[in-house]
């Protein structure tokens, strides 16, 4: 366990229903049910995580369905994400499209108030 260098692939015919915590890397071509914290994660075109993401650094290519911290995460123009977003660094290619709030890592403690606030309930009948 001494070795700071170790990573784990999930491939694409792995699907996985409940919570992964790894200290080591991950890179994820299958799906994931569950929440997901690690120390970098490598996300493919193909996968599709529904859960929310901790991790130091995210490359993220596929689905996301909840919530994405990381200090520094990279969308790239294939991935789709539908949840927040806390970041330290950011980078989004052309193309991706990201359905939530952006915030920098600084303002995670006011992560509360979207429910209190609500302004985007409408009266529909």
């Amino acid at each position: 366990m001494a070795s700071g260098s170790t990573f784990s692939v999930l491939g694409s015919d792995v699907t996985i229903k409940g919570n992964i915590s790894a200290s080591a890397d991950l890179h994820i071509d299958g799906t994931v049910d569950g929440d997901i914290t690690c120390a970098s994660l490598v996300q493919g075109e193909k996968s599709s995580i529904s859960g929310a993401v901790v991790a130091e650094s995210a490359r993220l290519a596929g689905k996301v369905t909840g919530s994405i911290t990381a200090r520094e995460l990279v969308i790239l123009k294939t991935a789709r994400i539908e949840g927040d977003v806390h970041y330290d660094a950011l980078t989004i290619e052309q193309g991706a499209e990201v359905d939530g709030r952006f915030a920098p890592n600084a303002r995670t403690a006011v992560k509360a108030v979207p429910s209190a606030a609500a302004p985007q309930v409408e009266a529909a009948e």
